[in-house]
């Protein structure tokens, strides 16, 4: 699959329930989201949010049938670090279970690539569950390196007998 075959654009609020779909579709995703009819509110909620950040994009592939068939979030973030340096934050990367092993991937990151690049990013990052070792894999052959060592809390779990 080549980016000719398919178009990357915005997602739009009727993507909603797709992109969830897509981000419910693996063993990680299912546990943690929730594609029902109807989506929870807190969908629309993020989605408008996103929206209304001039630094969020949130955008879909679609194949030339109309369907969604990928998603990514790409985040725009000014740092005071590398003297006041851009760096893109790519998040949510999703490929519909039909299309993996297609390219479409790798099709879908080096668009985020070239417009974090076109944004004037001089870093471009993002994070993997350790559960997934096929994407740590992809990305690696994408030129991604890890070179930090990532911490997440969850604020559910905050605060907690903390000296």
């Amino acid at each position: 699959m080549t980016t000719s075959s398919i178009s990357i654009r915005p997602a739009v609020e009727s993507d909603l329930s797709e992109i969830v779909r897509m981000l419910a579709d693996d063993p990680l995703g299912s546990q943690r989201e929730r594609s029902v009819d109807p989506l929870p509110n807190s969908y629309y909620a993020a989605f408008e949010a996103i929206q209304q950040d001039s630094n969020n994009e949130l955008v879909v592939a679609e194949a030339k049938d109309g369907g969604i068939i990928a998603v990514l979030q790409l985040t725009f973030t000014p740092y005071i670090t590398h003297q006041g340096g851009w760096r893109a934050t790519i998040e949510a990367v999703r490929v519909d279970s039909q299309y993996r092993g297609s390219g479409l991937g790798r099709d879908l990151l080096t668009w985020a690539i070239c417009r974090a690049q076109n944004h004037g990013c001089h870093l471009v990052q993002l994070t993997t569950d350790k559960e997934r070792p096929k994407a740590l894999k992809f990305y690696e052959s994408l030129g991604f390196m890890a070179s930090h060592e990532g911490m997440k809390l969850k604020l559910s779990e905050w605060p907690r007998n903390v000296t």
